[in-house]
């Protein structure tokens, strides 16, 4: 059976802060991923990613250092829901590394939501950051 826990560490050539308002703001959102945005700043609020695809709620949110959200998805099961962690630390030349964990994950679907974080997150908001 597989892990029903995603983790990926992924680094990027920009600050905490530049990461958490590309996830957290709408507009940078919809810039990166080409879909719309709905976006609470606040602990408790909702939001509404991918044109709807995504939508969840924020759990903890420490601008630059963290983020966690509970996420549903249109592939998950009716009802199931996961929580993801993104917690942004400083190393080495001004680069930042992305902690990122999925938890909750349906054996069924830890394959493709890995492969989905990397392909419609992680990549695109690297030719994003590249295009500055």
């Amino acid at each position: 059976m597989k892990p029903n826990i995603i983790n990926q560490k992924v680094t990027f050539n920009t600050s905490p802060e530049i990461l958490y308002n590309m996830l957290m703001q709408e507009k940078k959102h919809e810039a990166f991923t080409g879909a719309e945005a709905k976006i609470s700043y606040r602990v408790g609020g909702e939001f509404s990613v991918w044109d709807g695809y995504i939508t969840g709620k924020n759990i903890l949110l420490e601008k630059g250092k963290m983020i966690v959200q509970e996420w549903w998805c249109g592939d998950l099961p009716d009802g199931h829901n996961t929580t993801v962690t993104f917690s942004f630390s400083v190393i080495k030349n001004n680069k930042t590394q992305l902690a990122f964990t999925q938890t909750n994950v349906p054996p069924d679907q830890y394959d493709a939501l890995s492969k989905g974080w990397i392909d419609f997150y992680w990549n695109p908001m690297k030719q994003y950051l590249d295009a500055l």
